[in-house]
């Protein structure tokens, strides 16, 4: 029995990462698994006014102090820092929980609004005529990475396979051969920038030929 409680794996306590509706549905899912979400619910019972309570009351009332100390050494272990600072006067674990909802809650909509807006910009994105692969990939790599910081779940296939059918016209044979000859799960953004850097490169050389053939029948 006690090799069984020894080897046993504590749950991790959820860490505050700016997302509040996602964090706020671990850390809630940590307190019931301890028995704790009733205290973030309803805080501690408040003893009646001009009533002296009995020896088994008293004990009740010490035993959810108790409690919510433990509750509030949860969400300090869960929060950083600098956002602590803000809301040590929060006596007890249901008011910290409640100031964080009040402060994060908003942003967590804007950040949600502004991921829709960046949604759509990576879904209509395209590559310009004349720009550059560097170009387009610097252009498609920004509005990802903000996605991620935003809360998206960006697999690097999705990024691969979004540039591939959003080059211009002169890149539809090199794509057509990197998606036959590759398996585009595993591929990696390196690789793709590599064979259309090196086929962009036989392109202006190809060009600057065909110039300069010109140049001398003329």
């Amino acid at each position: 029995m006690g090799t069984e409680n020894s080897s046993f794996v504590q749950p991790a306590i959820p860490r505050f990462d700016g997302h509040y509706d996602h964090w706020a549905m671990l850390m809630e899912n940590f307190l019931r698994s301890k028995e704790y979400w009733g205290l973030i619910e309803n805080g501690i019972p408040a003893a009646s006014e001009g009533v002296e309570p009995t020896e088994a009351q008293r004990k009740s009332n010490e035993d959810q102090k108790l409690k919510d100390l433990k509750v509030k050494n949860y969400l300090f272990q869960a929060i950083d820092r600098t956002i602590i600072e803000t809301i040590l006067n929060k006596e007890t674990a249901k008011a910290i929980w409640d100031s964080m909802r009040l402060k994060y809650q908003g942003s967590t909509k804007v950040k949600r609004a502004q991921l829709q807006g960046l949604r759509r910009e990576f879904e209509i994105l395209c590559m310009k005529e004349g720009e550059k692969v560097d170009e387009y990939f610097a252009r498609t790599l920004t509005i990802a990475n903000k996605m991620k910081a935003h809360g998206e779940r960006m697999e690097q296939s999705v990024i691969i396979e979004k540039i591939l059918r959003s080059m211009t016209l002169k890149f539809n044979y090199i794509v057509c051969s990197i998606e036959e000859s590759n398996d585009l799960s595993t591929m990696t953004m390196d690789e793709l920038q590599s064979s259309l850097l090196v086929h962009e490169q036989r392109m202006q050389e190809h060009k600057e030929e065909e110039h300069a053939l010109n140049v001398t029948n003329a």
